[in-house]
């Protein structure tokens, strides 16, 4: 009697001869590079990151809106919408300049407060930005290009 493949066997059956011919140099189906497309598990619901803990609405966050860091393929702090800043010599007032063109959806440009502002938001819905807020003195957008805390 011939045993019918299910689709969860022909998936895996897939799979696993996909990753063979990648495995030993070879393309998959012989062709050209393919696009790879996903599904999410989850629909996006919520754009805002401040308001949701669901993995889609931080994964589409991190994808559309700059950081004033981020990280590396090595896991490491890099600056993102910051081009240079300093620490104090008694390290209690750190100051970040923005880096030039930086402009919201509608053009308008990104200035130091807009910063300070969703940096505050942040700490008041995050533990991570309430544990923060509790040890330093205060922030400032000190003008369009920088930003201040201590």
């Amino acid at each position: 009697m011939a045993h019918r493949m299910t689709r969860r066997e022909f998936a895996m059956a897939a799979s696993a001869a996909g990753l063979a011919a990648f495995g030993f140099g070879g393309r998959a189906l012989g062709g050209e590079p393919q696009t790879l497309r996903l599904i999410m598990r989850n629909d996006l619901r919520v754009l805002d990151p401040m308001w949701t803990t669901a993995y889609a609405t931080r994964n589409h966050a991190y994808m559309v809106f700059d950081t004033l860091f981020a990280l590396d393929s090595k896991l490491q702090p890099q600056p993102q919408m910051v081009g240079d800043y300093s620490v104090s010599a008694d390290t209690l007032l750190y100051s970040f300049t923005l880096r030039n063109g930086l402009k919201f959806h509608d053009g308008q440009p990104v200035r130091g407060a807009d910063c300070v502002a969703s940096l505050k938001r942040w700490m008041a819905r995050d533990s991570l930005g309430q544990t923060l807020a509790t040890v330093i003195d205060g922030m400032t957008g000190a003008d369009d290009k920088l930003l201040q805390s201590g």
